[in-house]
């Protein structure tokens, strides 16, 4: 819950354990719903009016995505937490995870008595296997404290909640490649129209959220959907955690009230690193525009601001960039990334993210040409918008705002063969 999501209690050998929780007033939400029997539609009101966004990346309404799920539906309704978490730059679901993870499974119980769900999975990232066995011994935790199974605390209603491993494709933070893994096939994105509401995990009805977006929902069942809107501001209700990573002294996630100015956040991450001046700033993970420091500087940290700006919240992952930083190198770095991480399903991005990186490289190489970068601009336009999911987006964003902002590094690696700043992150 805001104030706690990530915050160590106590003894640093017991992380989240379920006393610790308990301690504090978790699961009491979710005990006080099966006792009340309360009605899941108010339920969902609640979480409509708290102007909860998505988490994970998208910023979708929760409370109007909850609703999707067709009412009085016979068999199982799935429920299912992505923390896959592989966008460059984000570690915040990593944190819940290790050090307050009852908050998301209660969260989970919670939205799945809204939406009459019957089993959840949490799709977590492979590479933090270490965590996902701390998940295990969690839910077996709540398994054994009668928290999760068949008709919990003799309410009728009955969840049960399973750990998926990934195995670290970039892709399977996509919804419905996520849903392809978990069936044991092959990580590639679905076609849509029919929507996971309707046809998801096993052909039933889903829905699938961020860990970070469910850990936000015992807090707002306690307290209200008005008090958790007032830590934000309108239609970016609540706090949210940014990860905070690049050139500052103080990298790590913070918890802020959406609306916060980017200046504070800067600030509480120590500033840009001693004796540089802040020059670029992505703010919502690598796929998302960069914007110079001067439109930073001037921004607020919610959904509406920083879209005005010019960028996306996204999942909250802001890199920070110092006057040292080649801004060729680093498109070079983010290029070569989305290249790798292609599922090629879709040819715009299979072939496109090559082009895209190849053509970066050799600029950063001293063997670019004026023509690549409008070459440059037009395989990114022709990527975004063209594929089945938003990978393709998400390389080509990159490459355009680089351009836009700084473009007269790519100019003169174009025309001279060399690098305009030779020095700090990538030179």
């Amino acid at each position: 819950m805001p104030g706690e999501i990530i915050l160590v209690d106590g003894d640093q050998t017991d992380l989240g354990s379920l006393q610790k929780y308990r301690a504090r007033g978790g699961y009491a939400a979710f005990e006080r719903i099966l006792k009340d029997k309360a009605d899941p539609v108010e339920l969902r009101e609640t979480v409509k009016s708290s102007a909860l966004r998505g988490r994970g990346g998208a910023g979708f309404p929760t409370g109007l995505k909850w609703g999707f799920i067709p009412p009085n539906i016979k068999g199982d309704v799935y429920l299912v937490c992505n923390a896959d978490e592989g966008e460059p730059g984000t570690f915040k679901d990593r944190q819940i995870i290790q050090q307050n993870p009852h908050v998301l499974i209660e969260g989970m119980a919670i939205a799945a008595y809204m939406m009459g769900a019957t089993v959840g999975y949490i799709y977590i990232h492979g590479e933090i296997y270490e965590d996902y066995l701390h998940l295990e011994k969690m839910v077996a935790e709540a398994y054994a404290a009668g928290l999760l199974g068949a008709d919990i605390q003799g309410s009728g209603f009955g969840f049960e909640l399973h750990i998926h491993c990934g195995w670290g494709a970039y892709i399977c933070g996509e919804e419905t490649a996520l849903l392809e893994s978990i069936e044991g096939k092959k990580g590639q994105p679905r076609n849509k129209p029919p929507f996971p509401a309707s046809f998801g995990l096993f052909g039933r009805p889903t829905t699938i959220n961020n860990v970070e977006t469910f850990a936000c929902v015992p807090y707002i069942v306690t307290e209200g959907g008005g008090a958790f809107l007032e830590k934000g501001k309108p239609n970016n209700g609540g706090t949210k955690i940014f990860s905070v990573s690049g050139h500052v002294e103080r990298p790590g996630n913070y918890e802020i009230d959406l609306g916060t100015p980017f200046a504070e956040l800067l600030e509480m991450a120590g500033g840009v690193r001693a004796g540089h001046r802040l020059k670029a700033v992505i703010p919502g993970g690598s796929s998302t525009p960069v914007l110079p420091a001067a439109v930073a500087m001037e921004m607020t940290m919610d959904y509406d601001s920083i879209a005005k700006a010019g960028s996306m919240l996204g999942a909250g992952s802001v890199i920070v960039m110092d006057e040292t930083t080649c801004m060729v190198t680093a498109l070079q770095r983010l290029s070569y990334f989305y290249h790798e991480e292609s599922c090629g399903q879709c040819t715009p991005c299979r072939e496109g993210t090559g082009w895209l990186w190849r053509m970066v490289k050799r600029l950063r190489d001293g063997e670019g040409r004026p023509e690549d970068l409008e070459q440059l601009r037009s395989v990114a336009r022709n990527i975004d918008g063209h594929t089945i999911c938003a990978l393709g987006a998400a390389a080509a964003m990159p490459v355009l705002s680089f351009l836009k902002h700084f473009g007269e590094e790519f100019e003169h690696a174009a025309e001279h063969g060399s690098l305009l700043v030779t020095t700090g992150y990538g030179c």
